[in-house]
């Protein structure tokens, strides 16, 4: 069958209403933020730019206790927001309001004896700019954490910590409780999240006796 409107002949079945496919042309060519939602689909930081020169480091330190066996995958992370997101983000058409500003940048963590690793990470990580036309994005640290995988298989647990902003500033460790069995993998689930839990009283009693900790600390690194 002969489409005159496009000028090509497609099969009954491949063919769509004409409407919809002009419709996908000015949707591509007037967003010029489609590269960078892509990258950000990808796993990338999209428009997020990182600063060249930060200068208020800090050293993420994290403790095991009584773990059940080696990891073979530990993995640090910082979590920043644009603070004024609603103010210097993309207006989201659908919506009419900004949407959230956030990158998530690596921690490269090392080890450093049996039962502890540290990493760098910078409070100023993000470079703050005009993305989006409508005034300087500031960006915030919002946490810490890290995964600690038993196996590159990404069927294992991934045990998970996570120490927020306002726990940084005060300098406050974060101890979290982890079920041994849950260890290399859980049977509720492939790839199951443990967050662990601060209180070992909230596991049953049964399980009590039976738990390995991680202990999240933040230090200040000397200029």
């Amino acid at each position: 069958m002969q489409d005159q409107a496009m000028g090509v002949a497609l099969p009954e079945r491949k063919r769509q209403p004409l409407l919809a496919l002009l419709a996908l042309i000015p949707l591509a060519a007037c967003s010029p933020y489609a590269d960078a939602e892509r990258d950000v689909a990808a796993g990338g930081r999209g428009l997020a730019k990182l600063n060249p020169a930060p200068k208020q480091g800090y050293e993420l330190v994290l403790t095991l206790k009584d773990a059940p066996g080696p990891f073979a995958v530990v993995e640090g992370v910082a979590q920043y927001d644009a603070r004024n997101y609603a103010a210097c983000g993309r207006i989201v058409p659908a919506t009419g309001t900004a949407g959230r500003i956030t990158s998530q940048e690596p921690i490269a963590l090392r080890q450093v004896d049996k039962n502890e690793y540290r990493g760098t990470f910078y409070l100023d990580r993000m470079q703050d700019e005009d993305y989006y036309g409508r005034g300087v994005c500031h960006w915030t640290l919002t946490g810490v954490g890290a995964m600690l995988r038993a196996t590159g298989d990404t069927a294992s647990t991934r045990f998970l910590t996570f120490l927020k902003k306002d726990r940084v500033d005060a300098g406050s460790p974060l101890t979290l409780h982890y079920p041994k069995d849950a260890y290399p993998r859980a049977e509720l689930a492939a790839n199951y999240p443990a967050s662990g839990k601060e209180n070992p009283s909230e596991y049953k009693e049964e399980l009590r006796d039976a738990l390995f900790s991680t202990t999240t600390t933040v230090q200040k690194l000397v200029q």
